[in-house]
């Protein structure tokens, strides 16, 4: 199962210790095969919006920059206790934030 683990614009600074970690963490995911992909996110964006086949694009998807998705991990494990144990690793490296887990629904789960 794959989830999407994504940390919201609220995150505390980093510091070298938190990078240090960080890295750990991500390196031993990478080993195991678990982490698919990471990153980070631009604050600014754009909102598209379909409406009677009218398209529309507007600048600026949020009204907070805490609301916004600042980062992502994107996951394949076991179980939903699985991610969500993950999930638990890195915030206690992160520190103070705060983020969602989702699952990603693909072909191969019909």
């Amino acid at each position: 199962m794959r989830y999407l683990l994504m940390t919201n614009g609220d995150t505390q600074p980093a510091d070298e210790t938190m990078y240090v970690e960080m890295g750990k963490f991500v390196a031993e995911l990478s080993q195991q095969g678990v982490l698919l992909a990471t990153g980070g996110l631009e604050s600014t964006g754009y909102t598209v919006t379909s409406r009677d086949g009218e398209i529309t694009i507007t600048d600026g998807p949020f009204a907070e920059a805490k609301e916004a998705i600042a980062g992502f991990a994107l996951i394949d494990v076991r179980s939903k206790e699985e991610a969500v144990e993950l999930s638990r690793r890195f915030w206690k490296i992160a520190g103070n934030g705060s983020g969602r887990i989702q699952r990603v629904i693909g072909p191969e789960d019909f």
